[in-house]
């Protein structure tokens, strides 16, 4: 298992059109559209910085673990994604080093990507996310 780059950071927002301008205008990053992910109720948009992107991420139900983030810390960075050439050993590798997970196995997140979360209490207070590029 190989980390290859920072994938994206995520940043929690009530509204992605009120960020956008913003993201796209003043910081004159690439945007590359939004997408809506169901299973994570969660509305995303892209933006393209040298080889990683930022996420702006809106949740699209109350119940959304996004809506419970902005809830209790407000909008702000809400994890760090790393690529990785392998997602299955990158879990086990993980769960080998008593590693707590959130997801133990991987499901599929924005692009098609393959996702899973590691809990914040493992990496030094910031959730991880490990991506793997769909085949």
């Amino acid at each position: 298992m190989t980390v290859e780059k920072i994938g994206h950071i995520g940043i929690a927002v009530e509204s992605i059109e009120k960020w956008i301008e913003y993201y796209r205008d003043v910081l004159g990053l690439e945007f590359n559209g939004t997408e809506e992910v169901a299973e994570q109720k969660v509305r995303v948009a892209f933006f393209k910085i040298g080889e990683s992107q930022i996420e702006l991420l809106e949740p699209t139900s109350n119940d959304s673990p996004i809506a419970t983030f902005l809830e209790k810390r407000g909008g702000g960075i809400h994890h760090i994604a790393v690529l990785v050439d392998d997602i299955e050993a990158a879990l086990e590798r993980h769960r080998a080093a008593g590693a707590r997970l959130i997801d133990n196995e991987p499901r599929v997140g924005a692009h098609n990507m393959r996702i899973a979360f590691i809990h914040p209490k493992t990496s030094g207070g910031v959730l991880m996310e490990l991506c793997q590029e769909p085949d």
